[in-house]
């Protein structure tokens, strides 16, 4: 991909990663981009880099625009290594005069890639740098979603390079918001929200609020992965202000994995409980649907029932690679319950339930169990607890 001004003067000169299918966990069927980009100023700058193999990808982009050992700066404003990955090569081509950085920024730097002698300037949240008709102001946004995370504004452009917010795995010939469908890059969002920044939903609120109260006005976001946006900034701030305050509505999930379809049937009786109570539900078979995308799901669900079969004493593999998946990324204000079938023991809904009381999901209803195949009766109490969490999610305050 060649070189994109998006603002006058500023460049994207990043890679897109067609093929990547898997980032720690979450499923990236559509690819990503690593966008890096450069301001030309009088002191020319870099900002971030990309993933160490497409590092010349990164340099033919630079020397489109100028000749690499022109840049005079460069702004790490994350260190995780598809940013940072090809950062030591490009200090060595270009010997910059400075890299600015967050204090929690130089430390990673330095325990990634044990370099001393680079030229480290460490900016506080706040502290501006003129490179000449351009302003930068640095904004932290510690543990959004590493500890050295920062932000630039850029005033005079009304700019803010984003690093890893507003941002979506999503691979594409286009560079804005504006020429790609809405709906497609908002689920995009929505999905790398659930996955990456959800359990840090209070800081993004913060920063929300840190951005009103330092009177930035934005005219664009240019994150590090994904599309720029340039006609729906207030979209995606919208967005964000709904997912990190993680706002449900009438939705329900069930969740399950079933061994001889015992607890898929069970499953199928608690949707029509839920149906007959007129909420939204979805139906997600573990063997079927990416932990990830599950995720995204649960990002604006009010209810999350979870079934499994017992093996082994315990529950399914799928299943439990969910709940380590889930509780880590700590979605907040649900509500529960468990159903399961076993042949002898039945202890996974008394697991799932502890686990949806680890994730403070309030529990309706001490769960179903039932042994080998269920029975007509059987199904009709499952239909009845569907019921149930349907009533309590309509009357649910949390």
């Amino acid at each position: 991909m060649k070189p994109v001004e998006i603002k006058k003067g500023i460049q994207w000169v990043g890679a897109v990663d067609w093929n990547v299918r898997d980032f720690h966990g979450y499923s990236t069927p559509k690819g990503t981009t690593y966008n890096s980009y450069l301001v030309m100023d009088k002191k020319v700058t870099l900002f971030d880099t990309v993933k160490l193999p497409y590092k010349n990808t990164l340099i033919h982009n630079i020397r489109k625009v100028i000749d690499p050992e022109k840049i005079d700066y460069i702004v790490v404003n994350h260190v995780e290594m598809d940013h940072s990955g090809a950062l030591p090569d490009i200090i060595d081509l270009i010997q910059p005069e400075k890299v600015f950085c967050s204090a929690m920024g130089k430390k990673a730097l330095l325990q990634h890639y044990h370099r001393e002698d680079w030229p480290y300037e460490v900016v506080e949240s706040g502290r501006e740098i003129s490179l000449g008709e351009k302003t930068l102001q640095f904004v932290e946004t510690r543990m959004l979603h590493w500890p050295d995370s920062m932000m630039t504004y850029i005033k005079e452009d009304k700019l803010l390079i984003s690093s890893d917010g507003f941002g979506q795995h999503w691979a594409t010939s286009e560079r804005f918001d504006d020429e790609v469908d809405l709906d497609q890059l908002l689920f995009h969002s929505a999905k790398y929200y659930a996955n990456i920044l959800l359990p840090f939903s209070p800081l993004v609120e913060k920063l929300i609020a840190n951005v009103k109260k330092l009177g930035l006005e934005i005219d664009m976001i240019a994150p590090d992965h994904g599309l720029i946006w340039r006609t729906h900034p207030a979209k995606i701030l919208e967005a964000y202000g709904k997912w990190c305050r993680q706002e449900s509505r009438e939705k329900a999930l069930i969740i399950y994995e079933t061994m001889w379809q015992s607890t898929e049937k069970m499953a199928m009786a608690i949707a029509d409980g839920l149906g007959e109570e007129g909420v939204e539900f979805k139906v997600l078979n573990l063997k079927l649907n990416h932990r990830s995308d599950v995720m995204t799901e649960v990002l604006d669900a009010r209810a999350v029932v979870l079934g499994s079969s017992t093996l082994n004493n315990g529950i399914m593999p799928t299943m439990a690679d969910m709940l380590c998946y889930m509780k880590g990324l700590k979605p907040a204000d649900k509500i529960g319950a468990a159903f399961g079938s076993y042949g002898w023991s039945g202890e996974a809904v008394k697991l799932l339930n502890t686990a949806l009381e680890e994730m403070k999901v309030k529990v309706v209803d001490p769960g179903m169990r039932i042994q080998f195949a269920p029975t007509h009766e059987d199904l009709q109490k499952c239909v009845e607890l569907g019921r149930k969490i349907g009533q309590a999610m309509k009357g649910s305050s949390v």
